[in-house]
């Protein structure tokens, strides 16, 4: 299947999961999880390999093989399933990120949506990290993938929080994902390869790391810490306070 059918296909199933919430939950009400249920269709591509019971769990998507879970958060709390699924399956965490975001204000008196505001916030690859720490003691393992799955969203957010605009605090009503628009598939620890632009001296640091893929120091100092665990990056020395790495070579 080459790109646009897939654009064609992931529209096909946005609108239609669209449809039967407003069916199910009245118009202009929005499920909390169109992105899980849109994706989980997507790559299921059979419906009847959606939620399946396996391993006294139920997966996202089990085709007798293969399971595929889509996690937007808390990876953590999925690893009693990870116990039970990955001694006799192939898993796929798959974790949507938000690459390009607008937004829509909801009035929850009169009903009236906003038109719709580019959000200046925009996650990256990276983001990963932040979730993998809470399943590192897994990362291990061949049986365990992931797919990075970047989209472009259109959030829905009600006018219910704090200040003048009542936008401080404000509860998400739900996020609409648009379209795909990248994909990264991590299958096994040189895929995680990626995260290291050629850019990087041939020793570095965190803050390094950090300039270079313009991403949060924290954020860098995490990913150096799972791609060492990995045995991707090796620690050779400090540079004052800071640990130097070194990328490992692959065959």
């Amino acid at each position: 299947m080459d790109g646009s059918d897939s654009a064609d296909r992931f529209s096909a199933i946005r609108e239609r999961i669209l449809l039967e919430q407003k069916a199910q939950n009245g118009i202009g009400t929005l499920s909390e999880k169109t992105i899980h249920a849109v994706l989980k269709s997507y790559y299921a591509v059979l419906p009847e390999y959606e939620e399946q019971k396996c391993a006294g769990f139920v997966a996202d998507i089990c085709n007798g093989f293969e399971i595929k879970e889509i996690q937007t958060r808390q990876f953590y709390k999925c690893r009693r399933k990870l116990d039970a699924f990955l001694p006799d399956y192939d898993v796929t965490m798959v974790y949507p990120l938000a690459q390009q975001k607008t937004v829509r204000w909801i009035d929850p008196e009169s009903g009236e949506v906003s038109a719709a505001r580019k959000s200046p916030k925009k996650l990256s690859p990276y983001n990963i990290f932040t979730e993998l720490y809470g399943i590192k003691d897994y990362l291990k393992s061949p049986h365990l993938h992931f797919l990075i799955t970047m989209l472009e969203v259109e959030e829905y957010k009600y006018l219910d929080g704090y200040g003048p605009k009542r936008k401080i605090r404000a509860h998400r009503s739900d996020g609409i994902p648009i379209r795909i628009l990248e994909e990264y598939e991590l299958n096994e620890p040189k895929d995680f390869l990626i995260f290291l632009p050629i850019e990087l001296p041939e020793k570095f640091t965190s803050a390094d790391l950090g300039k270079v893929a313009k991403i949060p120091r924290d954020l860098a100092g995490m990913a150096l810490n799972i791609l060492y665990y990995l045995e991707i990056v090796d620690r050779v020395g400090k540079k004052g306070n800071s640990i130097l790495y070194t990328v490992r070579e692959f065959n």
